[in-house]
């Protein structure tokens, strides 16, 4: 993965790690469910011009690493994911609905985190605090 990505009017490197579980924590992203869902969450990151840096489905919950258009908050990018991954899921293996008391593929709530690569919270401390300062270079 480029450290750097373009889009039409600006540049950036806004990458995401997120974690989010099926309802009630069920296990049921495995075998097929779960290569099915890689080839999905793919899908979606193509239509919506996201890179994938790294994934992993386990049976009961879900890493994505993403590299996001700024035009994307988290947010709206979570809930475009679970929302189309759940609905190709519920049509593709109908069957899982049946295990899911609620009728909903995904929990509620998810984790992300921000992540740079050598940009660190303390190297923008710095270049902030001593942006003036022409002895000092930092490079981004």
């Amino acid at each position: 993965m480029s450290p750097l990505r373009r889009s039409k009017h600006c540049v950036y490197d806004l990458k995401y790690h997120f974690v989010w579980i099926p309802k009630y924590r069920k296990e049921v992203l495995k075998s097929r469910v779960a290569s099915r869902m890689r080839e999905i969450f793919g899908e979606i990151a193509e239509q919506y011009e996201i890179e994938i840096d790294t994934m992993e489905v386990m049976d009961d919950h879900v890493h994505l690493f993403l590299s996001v258009p700024p035009k994307y908050s988290p947010a709206v990018v979570v809930q475009r994911i679970k929302s189309i991954s759940a609905k190709i899921i519920f049509r593709e293996f109908p069957e899982i609905k049946k295990s899911l008391w609620g009728g909903e593929l995904w929990n509620d709530g998810y984790f992300v985190r921000s992540v740079g690569d050598k940009v660190t919270a303390e190297v923008i401390r710095k270049y902030i605090k001593y942006q003036h300062n022409e002895q000092i270079g930092f490079e981004f």
